[in-house]
Protein backbone atom coordinates (compact mmCIF):
# COMPACT_ATOMS: atom_id res chain seq x y z
CA UNK A 1 0.00 0.00 0.00
CA UNK A 2 1.24 3.65 -0.78
CA UNK A 3 0.05 6.63 0.86
CA UNK A 4 0.32 10.04 -0.59
CA UNK A 5 -0.85 11.61 1.66
CA UNK A 6 -3.40 12.95 4.44
CA UNK A 7 -6.88 13.27 2.47
CA UNK A 8 -8.49 14.72 5.56
CA UNK A 9 -9.69 14.96 9.19
CA UNK A 10 -13.17 14.09 10.07
CA UNK A 11 -14.13 16.40 13.02
CA UNK A 12 -17.68 15.57 14.64
CA UNK A 13 -19.88 18.13 15.32
CA UNK A 14 -23.14 18.70 16.88
CA UNK A 15 -24.19 21.39 15.05
CA UNK A 16 -22.94 22.16 11.28
CA UNK A 17 -23.74 25.85 10.74
CA UNK A 18 -22.14 27.14 14.26
CA UNK A 19 -18.98 25.14 13.20
CA UNK A 20 -18.97 26.66 9.58
CA UNK A 21 -18.54 29.64 11.03
CA UNK A 22 -15.76 28.78 13.85
CA UNK A 23 -13.93 27.97 10.83
CA UNK A 24 -14.48 30.31 8.72
CA UNK A 25 -14.68 33.33 11.37
CA UNK A 26 -12.01 32.57 14.02
CA UNK A 27 -9.71 30.29 11.62
CA UNK A 28 -10.10 32.42 8.23
CA UNK A 29 -10.95 28.80 6.43
CA UNK A 30 -13.70 28.88 3.73
CA UNK A 31 -15.74 26.40 3.25
CA UNK A 32 -15.59 25.23 -0.08
CA UNK A 33 -18.72 22.35 0.32
CA UNK A 34 -21.38 21.04 1.79
CA UNK A 35 -22.77 17.40 1.49
CA UNK A 36 -25.29 15.35 3.00
CA UNK A 37 -24.46 11.18 2.44
CA UNK A 38 -27.52 9.89 3.28
CA UNK A 39 -26.43 6.41 3.60
CA UNK A 40 -23.95 7.16 6.64
CA UNK A 41 -26.66 9.50 8.14
CA UNK A 42 -24.25 12.56 8.13
CA UNK A 43 -24.44 15.40 6.74
CA UNK A 44 -20.43 17.30 5.83
CA UNK A 45 -18.77 20.48 5.30
CA UNK A 46 -15.29 20.90 3.80
CA UNK A 47 -12.20 23.06 4.49
CA UNK A 48 -9.14 22.92 2.47
CA UNK A 49 -5.71 23.58 4.02
CA UNK A 50 -2.85 23.36 2.14
CA UNK A 51 -2.93 19.42 -0.07
CA UNK A 52 -5.06 18.58 3.60
CA UNK A 53 -8.83 18.99 4.18
CA UNK A 54 -11.01 19.12 7.47
CA UNK A 55 -14.12 17.56 7.21
CA UNK A 56 -17.16 18.39 9.62
CA UNK A 57 -19.79 15.95 10.29
CA UNK A 58 -22.92 16.32 11.86
CA UNK A 59 -25.06 13.28 12.30
CA UNK A 60 -28.60 13.67 10.40
CA UNK A 61 -29.80 10.89 13.17
CA UNK A 62 -29.01 10.35 16.32
CA UNK A 63 -28.30 6.54 16.21
CA UNK A 64 -25.90 6.91 13.19
CA UNK A 65 -22.29 6.77 13.24
CA UNK A 66 -21.63 9.95 14.66
CA UNK A 67 -24.59 10.78 16.77
CA UNK A 68 -23.65 7.97 18.55
CA UNK A 69 -19.93 9.21 18.73
CA UNK A 70 -20.95 12.40 19.69
CA UNK A 71 -23.29 11.04 22.97
CA UNK A 72 -19.92 8.59 23.89
CA UNK A 73 -17.43 11.29 23.04
CA UNK A 74 -18.55 14.36 22.34
CA UNK A 75 -17.84 17.01 19.73
CA UNK A 76 -14.08 16.09 18.39
CA UNK A 77 -11.68 14.39 16.02
CA UNK A 78 -13.52 11.39 14.88
CA UNK A 79 -11.05 9.72 12.13
CA UNK A 80 -8.23 10.81 10.30
CA UNK A 81 -8.06 9.18 6.59
CA UNK A 82 -5.47 8.90 4.10
CA UNK A 83 -5.32 9.18 0.50
CA UNK A 84 -4.47 5.55 -1.26
CA UNK A 85 -4.38 4.31 -4.71
CA UNK A 86 -7.17 1.88 -4.31
CA UNK A 87 -9.25 1.36 -1.62
CA UNK A 88 -9.87 -2.34 -1.49
CA UNK A 89 -6.19 -3.16 -2.27
CA UNK A 90 -5.49 -1.42 0.82
CA UNK A 91 -8.04 -2.45 3.04
CA UNK A 92 -7.01 -6.68 2.00
CA UNK A 93 -3.12 -5.44 2.76
CA UNK A 94 -4.77 -3.98 6.09
CA UNK A 95 -6.01 -7.19 6.84
CA UNK A 96 -3.05 -9.09 5.84
CA UNK A 97 -1.25 -7.50 8.72
CA UNK A 98 -3.66 -8.50 11.21
CA UNK A 99 -5.91 -5.01 10.98
CA UNK A 100 -9.71 -5.22 12.33
CA UNK A 101 -11.88 -3.87 9.14
CA UNK A 102 -15.08 -1.85 9.71
CA UNK A 103 -15.70 -2.14 5.58
CA UNK A 104 -13.97 -5.53 4.16
CA UNK A 105 -14.52 -3.37 0.53
CA UNK A 106 -14.55 -0.14 -0.56
CA UNK A 107 -18.03 2.23 -0.21
CA UNK A 108 -18.93 5.58 -2.00
CA UNK A 109 -18.48 8.34 0.13
CA UNK A 110 -18.54 11.92 0.31
CA UNK A 111 -16.89 14.08 -2.52
CA UNK A 112 -16.94 11.06 -4.70
CA UNK A 113 -14.51 9.21 -3.06
CA UNK A 114 -14.40 5.53 -2.34
CA UNK A 115 -13.25 4.72 1.27
CA UNK A 116 -13.20 2.12 4.02
CA UNK A 117 -12.27 2.41 7.67
CA UNK A 118 -10.12 0.33 9.65
CA UNK A 119 -10.93 -0.56 13.55
CA UNK A 120 -9.57 1.85 16.32
CA UNK A 121 -8.81 -1.67 18.34
CA UNK A 122 -6.87 -2.40 16.02
CA UNK A 123 -5.37 1.13 14.85
CA UNK A 124 -3.82 2.13 18.34
CA UNK A 125 -7.39 4.06 19.33
CA UNK A 126 -7.51 5.65 16.16
CA UNK A 127 -10.80 4.97 13.62
CA UNK A 128 -8.62 5.02 10.25
CA UNK A 129 -10.35 5.17 6.87
CA UNK A 130 -8.54 4.56 3.63
CA UNK A 131 -9.89 7.05 0.59
CA UNK A 132 -9.43 6.42 -3.39
CA UNK A 133 -10.45 8.30 -6.28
Amino acid sequence: MSITHIEHIGIAVSNLEEAITYYEKVLGLSCYAIEEVTDQKVKTAFFKVGETKIELLESTDPEGPIGKFIEKKGQGVHHIAFAVSEVNEALKEAESNGVQLIDKAGRKGAEGLNIGFLHPKSTLGVLTEFCSK
